[in-house]
């Protein structure tokens, strides 16, 4: 696993206000019953996590062929934000929704003309799959990720190049920098994560979110590309599908059995929370959640 002595996010100014020292971590066990502890109920901007929210949203919204026409399902091997592999891959599309380029290609396919309205329909979906209505947008974050997005400019024109993304590019990129500047908790990544360990079915009261393949397509993602080239070392490690953000957050979701949204914003080298890769893979070995 990684080692100790990382940092918060400093390519998004906004994120190096984060407070290091934070730690939290929830489990939703099927029956939709929550355990906490630390600072599990502490706001934070979700970042990539969105990214498989949005993949599960759209590929339900859209049907997979829609979707994986225009992007992969390979790992790439490379760091989140890489651009030499979009433009020499022989397949002319992202490797996988996970990364930044095939995220941003995720977001251009959300339902919804301008950005705001792209996240608006995430925002339901998200409410909806996880029964909390309280998802808002940290505004600074977003205009902060604006600012600096000169890479995300970049793959997002290459795209456009590629025809892969429909519609105004800034627009798009509108809707990925307001997703990824969502705001939510470690409990609500649990229970988000929940519903994909079940299938799709919310945990609780049981009521179909997603269908069983698709959500299966979001964790097979998840556990091969959802912490970027750090994604087989973790999975080794706690052996569950995970998905990662700058912004410090991970869910993770053991198949029958529960999920779980961890809170660490100081990360490796690779992006991924410290602390969150720590538990979960903690929390796997002690409860053998380990899926392989």
């Amino acid at each position: 696993m990684a080692a100790a002595g990382g940092r918060c996010a400093q390519y998004i100014p906004a994120l190096s206000k984060a407070d290091p020292r934070a730690v939290g971590i929830a489990v939703t066990m099927a029956d939709g019953t929550l355990e906490e502890a630390g600072d599990s109920s502490l706001p934070f901007t979700i970042q990539s996590v969105s990214k498989a929210m949005a993949l599960a949203y759209v590929v339900e919204t859209l049907g997979e062929e829609s979707v994986f026409a225009r992007v992969g399902k390979e790992p790439s091997g490379d760091p989140f934000n890489s651009i030499i592999r979009l433009e020499t891959s022989q397949a002319g599309k992202p490797f996988n929704p996970l990364i930044n380029a095939g995220a941003i290609v995720v977001s251009s396919l959300m339902p919804g003309r301008t950005g705001r309205d792209k996240v608006e329909g995430l925002r339901a979906f998200i409410a909806a799959a996880t029964g909390r209505e309280d998802l808002g947008i940290d505004e600074e974050v977003r205009a902060s990720e604006n600012a600096t997005a000169n890479r995300n400019r970049s793959i997002a024109w290459f795209l456009k190049e590629l025809a892969l993304m429909d519609g105004d590019v800034e627009e798009c990129l509108e809707a990925y920098f307001r997703q990824c500047a969502l705001l939510f908790d470690a409990a609500g990544l649990s229970r988000f994560a929940a519903m994909l360990a079940m299938d799709g079915l919310a945990p609780g009261s049981g009521r179909r979110v997603i269908s069983g393949r698709n959500a299966r397509i979001v964790k097979g993602l998840m556990i091969t590309c959802g912490l970027y080239d750090g994604s087989g070392e973790f999975c080794a490690e706690a052996g569950i599908p995970a998905k990662s953000g700058v912004g410090g957050g991970i869910m993770a979701a053991a198949r029958g059995r529960l999920g779980i949204g961890s809170y660490g914003p100081s990360l490796d080298e690779r992006g991924n929370s410290i602390a969150g890769q720590l538990m979960i893979a903690r929390l796997s070995q002690e409860l053998g959640l380990h899926a392989l």
